[in-house]
């Protein structure tokens, strides 16, 4: 197949453009060219700001596609220029969207949870909007109006050894150097997956004949008080918690004030098999551990 990769060079992205690469696929991705990728010769290279509406437009003119990956898309205006310069031109668009749609509210998040498809949309750019609310104005936007299949991917946090976050580095590095970690609720349970399970889940959104909105999450889920017994049991440090006060630099990048996680039966029951969160979220912690100590 023919297929664009918008945010193909790092984390899931680049795990994304390595299995289409795999499988087989003709790969182009689309970057401002800020940072190198890693595919030489085995790709094709775009380079263009997918800000520039009208460069944007010119850059794709005379293309088709059977996939079009966006992984980098955070507003409406952005949602809105991709509708219009790929009319035509893909046979199915593959939006990453976010956990960060829902509400934090304790229950656990069905696809049903947040309808884009009667979302009233308001235009803006994504400094307009908080992170959820760009990607939910987003969705909206490409469920109301493009003239092509979409499905929207609902990812967790997304985990791994080349997460450029650090967000899971950030407890290992405080608990290390035996500096406090100040969260809200430390029982609160949230939802996870790895970037090579994001990026086959992709893949499969990509290949299957699926629409609309689907979570793709690993199995599980898990507190901020046994991730932290996790980093404890693997480095032999005991992790200083705040509760209350503490400041920006103490704050966990995990920190929610009630659990906050979702359900992937949707995708389970279209084919999809997910991991295990417990079997593979210990290995990584104690990978961490090593890199770090």
């Amino acid at each position: 197949m023919n297929i664009l990769v918008l945010g193909g060079t790092r984390f899931f992205g680049q795990k994304l453009v390595e299995l289409c690469l795999q499988e087989g696929h003709h790969v182009t991705i689309l970057t401002r060219g800020q940072t190198k990728h890693l595919f030489g010769t085995n790709i094709k290279q775009l380079l263009v700001d997918r800000n520039d509406g009208e460069a944007l437009a010119q850059a794709l003119a005379h293309t088709a596609w059977d996939i079009v990956y966006d992984n980098i898309c955070y507003a409406p205006d952005e949602a809105q220029v991709m509708c219009e310069v790929l009319k035509g031109k893909t046979k199915k668009l593959v939006f990453t969207s976010t956990l960060s749609i829902y509400e934090v509210d304790g229950k656990i998040k069905k696809e049903e949870d947040f309808d884009p498809f009667h979302y009233p949309i308001r235009m803006g750019q994504r400094e307009d909007f908080s992170y959820g609310e760009g990607k939910r104005l987003a969705e909206a936007v490409l469920f109301q109006t493009a003239t092509f299949p979409v499905v929207a991917v609902r990812f967790p946090i997304i985990m791994g050894e080349h997460d450029y976050t650090r967000r899971l580095h950030f407890h290992i590095e405080r608990i290390l150097r035996g500096q406090p970690i100040t969260v809200s609720n430390i029982h609160a349970r949230m939802s996870y997956m790895t970037d090579k399970e994001a990026a086959a889940f992709l893949y499969f959104a990509g290949m299957y004949p699926i629409e609309g909105p689907y979570n793709a999450t690993a199995n599980g889920t898990i507190s901020l008080k046994e991730l932290i017994a996790l980093i404890e049991q693997a480095s032999g440090k005991q992790a200083k918690i705040s509760l209350v006060g503490g400041d920006q630099a103490s704050q966990s990048p995990y920190n929610v004030p009630a659990h906050w996680y979702m359900s992937n039966t949707k995708a389970t029951t279209a084919g999809f098999t997910f991991s295990e969160l417990h079997d593979w979220l210990p290995k990584l912690v104690t990978t961490f551990v090593k890199q770090l100590q």
